[in-house]
C-alpha cells in the first residue's frame, strides 16, 4: 500500500504568502528619479539584462518628480522601447520626497517582492540575484546591500567631495533638546569625533550604530530587497521622509521582529548629475538620526 503521506503537499514557509507558485515570484524595481536624464537609459538596460539572463519575473517602476533636464521624456522612450509591462513611468507633478516616492511607486506595483535602489548607477543590478539567492536560502523579509562587510565598499569618492562633505557638517546645530541635555551633550560629542575622521557616509553609519544597533551593518543604504507585504507594513509605521526614511526602515523592521539578510555590494559614486545629498539632506539626517533615538 502506498504511503498515505507520499502525495501531500509540502508544508508551505509560515512567511511565503498564499496563492503563488514556487518559481513564479515576481519582483517589482522603484526607480525614484530627480534629473537623471543620463543615467537613467544605463541603469534600464542593466536592469533589464540582469533580469533577462538570470529568467527572473520584473517590472522596473519609474517614479520621477518632475525633472526639468528632460527625465520623464527619457523615461517614456524607455517605455516604448521595453513594452510598457516592464517599464512602468508614473511621474509626480513635483519633488516630495524619496519615502513618498515609495509609497507612490507600491501603488502600482504587481511584484510581491519589492526592490529599491539609486537611479544614479551607485548600485549594480548585477547584485541583484545575489539578493533574490540570499532571500531564498534564509527566508528573509528584506534583504538590504551592505557596504561594511565582507567584500562590501564605496569608491568614487575623491578627497574634495569628502572634504565638501565634512565642511557641511561643521556649523550644524541639531535640535538636541528633543532628546535632553545629557543625552545632548554625548550626541555632539559622539557625532564630530566620530564623523571627522571618515569624512564620509562610513562615519554617518557608525554613528547610527552606536545609537540606534539595528541588527545590520549598513543603516543608512538604499540598495534592499523586501517582501512586498512587510514594505508595506514598515512604511506605515515610518513617519521619516528623504533620507531618513530608509534609516528608519531598518529600525521599525527591528522593532516588528522582521528578519534581515545582508549581501555585500559596492557603491560607486554618480558619474552623470550632481549628487542629491546637501546640506538640507544633512541636517534632516541628524534631526531624524536624533529622533529615532529618542523614541525607540
Amino acid at each position: 500500500m502506498a504511503s498515505k503521506t507520499a502525495n501531500r503537499t509540502p508544508p508551505r514557509s509560515r512567511r511565503e504568502p498564499a496563492g503563488r507558485a514556487p518559481g513564479r515570484d515576481k519582483y517589482s524595481v522603484l526607480l525614484p528619479t530627480y534629473n537623471e536624464r543620463e543615467n537613467l537609459p544605463l541603469i534600464v538596460w542593466l536592469l533589464v539584462k540582469s533580469f533577462s539572463e538570470s529568467g527572473i519575473n520584473y517590472e522596473i517602476i519609474i517614479i520621477d518628480d518632475g525633472s526639468p533636464d528632460g527625465t520623464r521624456e527619457v523615461a517614456e522612450q524607455l517605455e516604448k522601447i521595453y513594452g510598457s509591462d516592464k517599464i512602468l513611468l508614473r511621474p509626480r507633478e513635483k519633488k516630495l520626497g524619496l519615502g513618498t516616492a515609495y509609497i507612490h511607486g507600491m501603488k502600482h506595483a504587481t511584484g510581491n517582492y519589492i526592490i529599491i535602489m539609486d537611479a544614479d548607477l551607485s548600485h549594480h543590478p548585477k547584485f541583484i540575484p545575489e539578493f533574490i539567492r540570499k532571500q531564498k536560502e534564509g527566508n528573509f523579509d528584506i534583504v538590504s546591500g551592505t557596504r561594511y562587510k565582507g567584500n562590501g565598499g564605496v569608491y568614487g569618492w575623491d578627497l574634495k567631495r569628502k572634504l565638501i562633505s565634512y565642511t557641511q557638517l561643521l556649523p550644524i546645530h541639531p535640535p538636541f533638546h528633543i532628546v535632553g541635555e545629557k543625552k545632548a551633550s554625548f550626541l555632539c560629542r559622539l557625532t564630530y569625533y566620530l564623523v571627522e575622521p571618515t569624512l564620509s557616509f562610513r562615519g554617518a553609519n557608525f554613528v547610527t550604530q552606536i545609537l540606534l544597533r539595528p541588527g545590520a551593518s549598513d543603516l543608512t543604504g538604499s540598495f534592499r530587497l523586501y517582501r512586498k507585504e512587510v514594505l508595506q507594513k514598515l512604511i506605515e509605521k515610518c513617519v521619516s521622509k528623504g533620507y531618513v526614511f530608509q534609516m528608519e526602515m531598518i529600525v521599525r523592521a527591528r522593532q516588528l521582529n522582521y528578519t534581515i539578510g545582508e549581501v555585500p555590494i559596492t557603491f560607486v559614486d554618480r558619474v552623470y548629475g550632481e549628487s542629491k545629498l546637501g546640506g538640507n539632506e544633512i541636517v534632516s539626517f541628524l534631526k531624524g538620526l536624533l529622533t529615532l533615538f529618542a523614541t525607540t
